[in-house]
Formats: C-alpha cells, structure tokens, sequence
C-alpha cells in the first residue's frame, strides 16, 4: 500500500515484549509491511510524538506498531501514545489486533473477529492462550481499555493470543501463523470497506 492524502495506514499491536517483537517482526514480512521496532518495549519505550515520526518515515504502508502497559490496569504508558497517534491527523488506522493477558480489574474490549491458536476466525474473543472464550463477551487484555474510546477511528478489532507464544504456535520462528493471519485479517477488512466505500460514491 502507497500512503493516500498524506495519512499513513497503521495497524497496532497491544503487546511489546521481546518475543511478541520477534513474531511481529515476521508477521509484517510475511504480509509485505512495515513494522517499527522502535516501538517495541514493555512497557512502551517512546512517546506518540515519536511514533508519529517514525511512522512517516516507512515508505509503504501498512505501517505496525506496538503498545504495550505493562500489565498495567490503569491506563499506562502504552494506551497514552496509542490514544495520541489513533487521532493524529496524518494517520489513519485500519486495525488493531488486541492481545489477551490476564490482568485483572479492566473493562476489556469487544472484538469483530479472533484468531484462534489454530488460526481459526471466530467472532468471540480468546484468552491469552488463543483458546476461544465462549463465555466472555469482552477480550480482557492489559492495553485494551483504551480502545473503547477510540471506536470512531478504528474501524476492526481482531483478538489474539499472547503473540509469539500460544504453545509454541505463534513462534517467530515457525513464521508467527497466528500474528500473520490476524494482520491478514485486518487489511481484508480494510480493503473490503474500501470497495464498499467506492462502490456508494460512483
């Protein structure tokens, strides 16, 4: 993708440990995009500002970025620079994958679609292990909260495992499946609103 008007296409990722950075890392190659590595960091290592710049920087789209709070249930470092860069005006997200962990005393976020830990698309959230979570109506994950503010700029929430993990399923090394299908998940329905979008304005 060639950024458009000037806005910059951006997936985020709710997770920055140094494993679930190896698996993005692979996930962003298998699909062709652009990941910053800087962004990376638990918790989340630079501010929205900085984001923002290296985001422009990446001479394609889309561009993935990762948050991450720490295991924080308040709303920390990595939801900040999330909130910023979601309503920048150069920006436009098309998707974020929401990853599951077990932190406690948080709203949670309802979620279009879940990968399973065998790479199955559900429409109910999993848990951090990629089971899905039939008896949840809300992903529970530590970067999360924050997405239910910003429903107006983020079009699709896909949920997740703990990337880079899921048993060994999503390992960088066995080319991060899941974490690639998830970001797979993400651009079809972007593109899918496009065509739609194209099809109301002719």
């Amino acid at each position: 993708m060639e950024p458009s008007a000037g806005k910059h296409r951006v997936i985020f990722v709710t997770d920055g440990d140094d494993i679930a950075r190896k698996a993005v890392e692979k996930a962003v190659s298998n699909i062709g995009g652009r990941c910053i590595s800087a962004s990376a960091g638990n918790p989340t290592p630079i501010s929205g500002q900085q984001l923002i710049d290296l985001v422009k920087k990446a001479n394609h789209d889309p561009v993935v970025v990762m948050v991450d709070d720490k295991g924080s249930c308040r709303k920390g470092k990595g939801e900040e620079v999330l909130e910023y860069v979601a309503q920048h005006p150069d920006i436009e997200v098309i998707g974020v994958l929401a990853v599951a962990s077990n932190t406690e005393s948080i709203e949670g976020i309802h979620v279009d679609y879940a990968v399973t830990k065998n790479k199955e698309v559900v429409d109910v959230p999993v848990d951090k292990c990629g089971n899905p979570a039939y008896n949840n109506d809300a992903l529970m994950g530590d970067t999360v909260d924050v997405l239910n503010e910003l429903e107006d700029v983020i079009p699709v929430v896909v949920g997740i495992g703990d990337i880079g993990k899921m048993e060994g399923k999503d390992s960088a090394y066995k080319g991060a499946e899941i974490t690639t299908k998830a970001l797979e998940l993400v651009i079809k329905n972007w593109e899918a609103q496009q065509c739609d979008h194209n099809n109301t304005t002719i």
